[in-house]
């Protein structure tokens, strides 16, 4: 099943997956659970390689890495999940439209990881700036970047399970 299968990739070619791919991935995330039906997370595909490393140089920097390292281990495409700041519910239904994504990557043949720092990108002026470029009004929480793209490599083994992470009240 794919959410047996599906892992986190940590190392990307760079060709570009085509856009009708990447438009199935969008459009599973759209399909997410939500709380009360709002529909209130978006998502902006970065698919141009400068806008792309501009999200790449501000992670890095937010992470604390050295210049040069690319927290998105070379994805060509990162789907970047924003919620309404207004909703109660914003990190729970832009959690889901995360994970739906992944698992439409896996499924299309493509890997997928989640960044985080989206939260902390979104606070600074240059990305509400980058926002309101594209149309997008409002208020904006960054909730993760999807970074997309074919894996370079084996697809890494699924870690043991953990024992006593379930509990039955019958």
């Amino acid at each position: 099943m794919a959410m047996e299968e599906r892992r986190s990739i940590r190392k990307f070619r760079p060709d570009m997956p085509p856009k009708e791919a990447l438009e199935q991935i969008i459009e599973a995330g759209l399909y997410a659970a939500n709380g009360m039906g709002k529909q209130a997370v978006i998502t902006v595909a970065v698919t141009k390689k400068e806008i792309r490393d501009k999200f790449a140089a501000a992670n890095c920097r937010i992470g604390g890495w050295k210049e040069g390292f690319d927290p998105f281990y070379g994805a060509p495409a990162i789907l970047v999940v924003l919620a309404d700041k207004t909703w109660a519910n914003r990190v729970y239904d832009g959690s889901l439209v995360m994970g739906n994504m992944m698992l439409a990557a896996h499924s299309l043949g493509l890997g997928s990881i989640w960044i985080h720092r989206a939260k902390e990108e979104f606070e600074m002026d240059e990305f509400k700036k980058f926002l309101s470029d594209l149309g997008v009004d409002g208020e904006w929480e960054g909730i993760g970047h999807c970074a997309v793209g074919y894996m370079d490599g084996e697809m890494p083994k699924a870690a043991k399970r953990r024992e006593g992470r379930v509990f039955w009240a019958e």
